[in-house]
């Protein structure tokens, strides 16, 4: 009678023990999937959840669209050769007399002008020529021009002008070049990939780079692969551009049953569901369940309307976008469906791993309890 009694006690035990632990909830990673279900705005939640297909992939497949604009794409390439406010020149002029030339010493015929800055207005000053404005043309008009004013004071005078290396044709280059600083247009580094070259290149991933052009109040930017990769953004340069090599700031976070729980930076221009679980070590083997892939993000509302085939929604909307690997076509949809910046990616622990740690409470609590009892009697 009393080991009937004994048992039962002990069956009793363990009912309480099991109630007990369920009422106070175990150790998980997050939610699970009906707890995520039960936020849906169809059971008075405030997100709308939506299984991934084809359709909805198609829709949200929005990646970032950077370019310039006409006025960048349609500048024509800066001469070469082009004088501009700030440059150096080099004159050289020859004197067609002996005894008395206008600008060197009595049998001097040949007078060297170096270093003569065009200033902010775009002027230079030549003795006996005055001033003369020399931005904006090329040593040829300017040496015709020098020509013209001399002329009439000694005769038949013989011009050179040589544009040297100057801070007027420059363009700043900062962020993850090769080199940062000023440098000069020259013929050589008249368009954008050129002077990137000259910079010494970036110093992240190509696939991470992004190159941004400032020119006065305008401003532009392009995926370096993409600068590479087509010819038409590579666009000509202007005095006074800003270059600044910036990496991609998007990043999404993981959580839950996953190799690693994170934020994660993008390290590529486009990044899906599949790969995004694979940059953080894939799904745990030994908790994760792949009927429970979660997407979390905030839509905007022209997508939010499009895919949920409605035009009455206004500002942005939580939406939960789920992923079945276990589905037939569910490894191509994961493969498909893009990840966007500020995603949550979340994976639910599969059911069995709740059993298991309650099984492993009771029977540790039980032990406890059955040593205790044996310690008191």
């Amino acid at each position: 009678m009393n080991r009937k009694l004994s048992r039962g006690a002990k069956a009793l035990t363990l009912a309480a023990l099991v109630a007990a632990l369920s009422g106070c909830g175990l150790p998980r990673s997050g939610p699970n999937k009906s707890e995520i279900f039960k936020g849906s705005v169809l059971k008075e939640g405030d997100a709308y959840i939506v299984s991934v297909n084809p359709r909805v992939t198609r829709i949200t497949s929005v990646a970032p669209a950077f370019g310039f604009n006409a006025s960048f794409l349609n500048a024509g390439v800066v001469g070469s050769d082009q004088i501009a406010a700030g440059d150096s020149l080099g004159l050289t002029i020859f004197e067609n007399v002996k005894d008395d030339p206008l600008l060197g010493n009595t049998g001097q015929r040949v007078s060297s002008l170096t270093e003569i800055q065009v200033d902010g207005q775009g002027f230079i000053f030549v003795p006996y020529a005055g001033r003369i404005k020399a931005a904006g043309q090329t040593p040829d008009g300017l040496r015709q021009a020098i020509t013209r004013k001399l002329d009439t004071q000694t005769p038949d005078p013989q011009v050179t002008v040589q544009r040297l290396a100057g801070d007027g044709a420059t363009v700043t280059i900062s962020g993850f070049a090769g080199a940062q600083g000023i440098l000069p247009i020259e013929r050589p580094t008249r368009t954008l990939t050129a002077m990137i070259a000259a910079a010494g290149g970036v110093t992240i991933e190509p696939a991470v780079a992004l190159v941004r052009v400032t020119r006065g109040s305008h401003s532009g930017k392009v995926w370096l692969e993409d600068l590479y990769a087509n010819p038409a953004l590579d666009i000509a340069l202007r005095p006074g551009d800003k270059i600044t090599i910036e990496r991609d700031t998007r990043a999404f976070t993981a959580l839950g049953a996953t190799g690693s729980q994170s934020r994660v930076p993008f390290e590529t221009q486009t990044l899906s569901a599949i790969e995004a679980i694979a940059t953080v070590g894939g799904l745990s083997t030994g908790t994760a369940d792949p009927t429970g892939v979660f997407v979390f993000r905030n839509e905007p509302a022209e997508l939010a309307n499009a895919v949920l085939g409605r035009n009455d929604l206004t500002g942005d909307q939580r939406f939960v976008y789920v992923l079945d690997l276990t589905q037939p076509t569910g490894m191509f949809e994961a493969r498909d469906f893009l990840i966007r910046d500020g995603d949550t990616v979340y994976v639910t622990e599969a059911p069995f791993v709740q059993w298991n740690k309650t099984l492993s409470a009771i029977t540790g609590t039980a032990g406890a309890a059955g040593t205790l009892s044996s310690a008191g009697g």
